[in-house]
């Protein structure tokens, strides 16, 4: 252990720019400068110590000028002084000075300042000298009885490190405490006295307890806490004590302190499992996320409750709580509402289901109503998806939640929108007994549709399930009225004709004839390419779309007139009819192929556009049986089995988180005893308080405790040679936002090296928190350096540095050891997730850095290939398992993943089998990475790189 390390608890960071004091300089400004010059000397000779430095020769003047001074800044120093200067000889003997220090610690435990009383009793906590400690036992008891509360909450501090640490100078200490916490009235003061009990003498603190358990509630919420963890941990260790205190425990749930009903819930739910004991942990855990306002303990919280639900048996209790779980929804944050709708998504139940509706059916409402906030469209997206859920699990409700949400197909969110929509063809598909009312208030919204994309998908639900004579006239009335006036060439031509002034015409000159594509005659004015178009929000929105160049919604259209078409052929028997609807419907496609190839649309028809038009036209025309099955009947077919599939999936992974949840013992299986457990490995009979304050430290990470494998030697990077005169290796500690690196740095040379310090820089998105203080390291000495680094994105990132050093009495130089570089994994930071097909593409659309990996791997099979990128890169497939099995030479497949920054990553692979260099060639093809930043696509493509090759083992 170097003499930096084991010194000190108080850390003093301070630049070392400058050249350090001589010894005669700090000496004279100790014993002739002011009060200012010597508070400045006494700040350098603490840095100086701190750094390595004995200065023997200062600790007599220190004692003699600057000891009695009285003043507060002074004293604060000296306090660290005596705590950082060695107090013994080097044979382990007190100094005899030592003796002159301890009179003056015992006048300041006398002395009238409460300040100074209580800093030296802290103080005094610190010291590891019995020989120091005992003249002073006098003083400290007597300072428990001190009017101040400072001075006897820091009394009770120091006699419990004292008795802690030399049980003999107050063997007496627990009782004297107890005496002490039963006349004391300050809350802190207990407090402390309370915490000693606890880790001294826990019987005594059992007994307390006992006599003031009905006032508990009365308490302050610092010794409420503590009583709490006393609880815990009684009941943890002897179980047939909780009867005793359960009572105590529910009290508490009752608290004014947020953190004390927290962890009394938290107490509550291990202690019992009963459904009042439940149930009133939970109603606490709700009453805390609606009550606090910071979103983080809203999260930390849900969190909590979902850990509940887990469990099977308290899964029944919560489902009574499913209405107050969703005033959660009165929180702004989409994260919090996000996890608030997937909870009570999975505890609803017949019994509420319609309740739950209720609420989510105001929501959306409201949603219509509130003034555009950036989640308000994300926000009706998940309670449309939310709905859309308890529709299909209970078919009963979707009758009451259709009409609501069909108002969003007029919605300008397209994507809340494009949900609604979906729900409703699954929804029209599955219950029979709704379509007339589907069918029904869709034609009532139909018109006031403004996203083409719906609007295609509207025409698809109506031209396949429209099955009456009305409804079908009704959506050809509807089409008619949403394309205008037809021939649509010839009255667009008439309206901007007849919009021009005539003073314009003159002006601009004669018209020209144009003959179009289809050997008619089109007037173009040369205004008409400087004069913009009739507004938009005059023209009905089909024609607006077409005129606009979107022909794809034309071909949409064109299949839904012929399927209605064909459709009335067969209700209708009159064949004036008959034909009098088909020839309307054969007119609209007609003049709408007229459109496309005029100049008038934005953007011409495209020749796919063309053909299915034509089709339709063709299949009409003629009227036969077979092209009357594929349009009527096939269609439909194909939506069933996509919704079959759909829902198998469903029910498989719902089967297997069912199956995840119901642990099953198996009767082989090792029997875990306590006694035996080893620290590190968790467990439900782990404490919880010891749990959460590692967590809290970042000393927990769930992979290490996964696989006893991945421990600390896996991780140690060695950063210099074994022949170098200083030896540096470091442990690399990733903790969620920032980087610990623990440098062990070994003097391998016979001579004291002296300011040893460990200079790092950083490559990437890392910052270096602080710098490391120097060192003085003994021949053959070693010492451990922390360094925090802090990360700010998902990319790859290069700690580098060297370490410098002086040798005591050369007259060299600095001498310099560079290190090697230290890579940070990203992997640390991504974790796998999933999202909508839909979100996929609107991301792969947006994303604008991408980085293409040539697959180059000694994996010959495609599937094989995939699971080893998946494992490599902690990225999920989203392309189901059914479109990946079988074998057909070639493979694609899309991978999503988030980080914990919130950064997307999306990846497409795309691989073949190239069969023509026989069975055992390696897979070919590429993979796409997408991210938002620059830095995300670049540092997967080369983890993938780095890990494409399978090692053999």
């Amino acid at each position: 252990m170097t003499a930096a390390e084991n010194v000190c608890y108080t850390l003093i960071n301070v630049p070392m720019d400058s050249e350090p004091p001589s010894e005669i300089s700090l000496k004279n400004d100790l014993e002739k400068g002011d009060v200012k010059l010597k508070t400045e000397a006494l700040k350098k000779v603490i840095i100086m110590i701190l750094n390595g430095e004995k200065l023997p020769g200062l600790l007599m003047t220190i004692i003699r000028f600057v000891l009695p001074l009285q003043d507060h800044t002074i004293k604060k120093l000296l306090l660290v002084f005596w705590e950082i200067v060695p107090k013994t000889t080097p044979d382990g003997r007190l100094l005899q000075e030592m003796i002159l220090v301890c009179d003056a610690y015992r006048k300041d435990l006398q002395h009238p300042n409460e300040f100074i009383r209580g800093s030296t009793l802290r103080f005094l906590c610190k010291l590891k000298e019995a020989e120091l400690l005992e003249p002073l036992m006098p003083a400290i008891r007597a300072c428990l009885e001190h009017r101040h509360s400072y001075v006897r909450r820091n009394a009770v501090l120091a006699i419990y490190t004292i008795y802690r640490n030399f049980e003999h100078l107050i063997p007496d200490a627990p009782e004297l405490i107890h005496d002490f916490l039963v006349n004391e009235k300050d809350a802190s003061c207990k407090r402390n006295a309370f915490m000693m009990l606890i880790h001294a003498d826990q019987d005594r603190a059992l007994d307390y307890l006992s006599t003031c358990i009905d006032q508990v509630q009365t308490f302050g919420d610092i010794l409420q806490l503590v009583i709490v963890e006393l609880i815990y941990k009684v009941c943890h260790a002897n179980p047939s004590e909780r009867a005793r205190f359960i009572r105590c425990i529910y009290n508490l749930l009752q608290s004014s302190s947020p953190a004390v009903k927290y962890e009394a819930a938290g107490t509550l739910v291990t202690l019992s499992s009963a459904p009042t004991a439940i149930k009133a942990a939970a109603q606490c855990y709700i009453d805390l996320i609606i009550k606090e306002s910071d979103n983080n303990v809203k999260l930390i919280v849900l969190d909590r409750l979902i850990e509940l639900k887990e469990h099977p048996s308290h899964e029944r209790v919560l489902q009574d709580l499913v209405m107050d779980i969703l005033r959660v929804l009165s929180t702004p944050d989409l994260e919090v509402r996000k996890k608030t709708l997937q909870l009570a998504l999975d505890l609803v139940s017949s019994r509420n289901v319609e309740e739950l509706v209720i609420v989510l059916k105001k929501e959306v409402i409201k949603t219509n109503n509130v003034t555009e906030h950036e989640d308000t469209d994300k926000y009706r997206q998940l309670l449309v998806r939310t709905l859309h859920s308890c529709s299909v699990r209970f078919p009963d409700m979707a009758a009451n939640v259709i009409p609501v949400l069909m108002e969003f197909l007029s919605d300008n969110n397209e994507a809340a929108a494009a949900d609604v929509l979906e729900f409703v063809r699954e929804a029209i598909q599955r219950f029979d007994n709704l379509r007339p009312l589907i069918v029904e208030k869709m034609l009532e919204v139909f018109h006031s549709i403004k996203s083409v994309k719906i609007y295609r998908g509207a025409l698809w639900i109506l031209g396949e399930y429209c099955s009456t004579k009305e409804d079908i006239q009704s959506v050809m009335t509807e089409v008619r009225r949403s394309l205008g006036e037809i021939p649509i060439v010839e009255s667009e031509i008439k309206k901007e004709a007849g919009e021009l002034k005539p003073e314009e015409e003159v002006s601009v000159g004669p018209a020209q004839k144009l003959v179009t594509e289809m050997g008619t005659y089109a007037t173009q004015s040369a205004l008409s390419s400087s004069r913009p178009a009739k507004k938009e929000e005059d023209r009905p929105p089909l024609r607006g779309f077409l005129l606009d160049g979107d022909f794809f919604v034309a071909a949409s259209l064109a299949t839904t007139l012929t399927k209605i078409a064909l459709r009335y052929v067969s209700l209708v028997q009159e064949k004036k009819k008959q034909n009098s609807f088909n020839a309307e419907a054969m007119l609209l496609m007609a003049t709408i192929l007229h459109l496309g190839k005029s100049s008038l649309p934005k953007k011409p028809i495209t020749d796919d556009d063309v053909d299915r038009i034509s089709l339709c036209l063709k299949v009409l025309s003629e009227c036969s049986p077979l092209m009357n099955d594929i349009f009527n009947k096939e269609c439909r077919q194909s939506l069933s089995h996509m919704l079959s599939a759909k829902l198998e999936e469903e029910k498989l992974s719902q089967k297997k988180e069912s199956e995840k949840r119901n642990v099953t013992v198996q009767p082989d299986d090792p029997i875990s005893f306590m006694q035996l457990t080893a620290k590190n490995e968790m467990s439900s009979k782990e404490d919880q308080f010891q749990l959460s304050l590692l967590a809290a430290m970042g000393n927990t990470q769930r992979k290490e405790a996964a696989d006893p494998l991945a421990s600390k030697l896996n991780k140690v990077t060695q950063l210099t040679g074994f022949s170098d005169p200083v030896y540096a290796e470091a442990y690399v500690h990733v903790n969620q936002y920032d980087i610990v690196l623990d440098v062990l740095v070994v003097n391998q040379t016979s001579d004291t090296l002296q300011n040893c310090t460990l200079e790092l820089a950083t490559l990437g998105d890392l910052k270096l928190v602080e710098k490391p203080s120097p060192l003085t390291l003994a021949p053959h000495d070693f010492a451990n350096i922390k360094a925090n680094v802090k990360v700010a994105s998902t990319e790859n990132g290069i700690i580098f540095g060297n370490v410098v050093y002086d040798v005591s009495g050369a007259a060299s130089d600095r001498n310099c050891v560079v290190l090697s570089d230290i890579h940070i994994d990203i992997m640390d930071y991504i974790q796998p997730a999933s999202c909508t097909d839909a979100e996929f593409r609107q991301m792969w659309a947006e994303f604008e850095w991408e980085n293409k990996v040539t697959v180059n791997t000694n994996i010959v099979d495609l599937n094989e290939y995939l699971q080893h990128i998946l494992k490599s890169t902690n990225m999920k497939c989203l392309t189901p398992e059914k479109a990946l099995s079988g074998y057909c030479g070639f493979m694609a497949a899309n991978l999503y993943a988030r980080s914990i920054f919130g950064e997307d990553a999306l990846a497409n692979v795309s691989i073949e089998k190239p069969i023509h260099l026989g069975p055992e060639a390696p897979v070919t093809g590429h993979i796409r990475i997408r991210a938002k930043s620059q830095g995300m696509a670049l540092s997967l493509g080369d983890k993938i790189n780095l890990s494409q090759k399978k090692t053999s083992l």
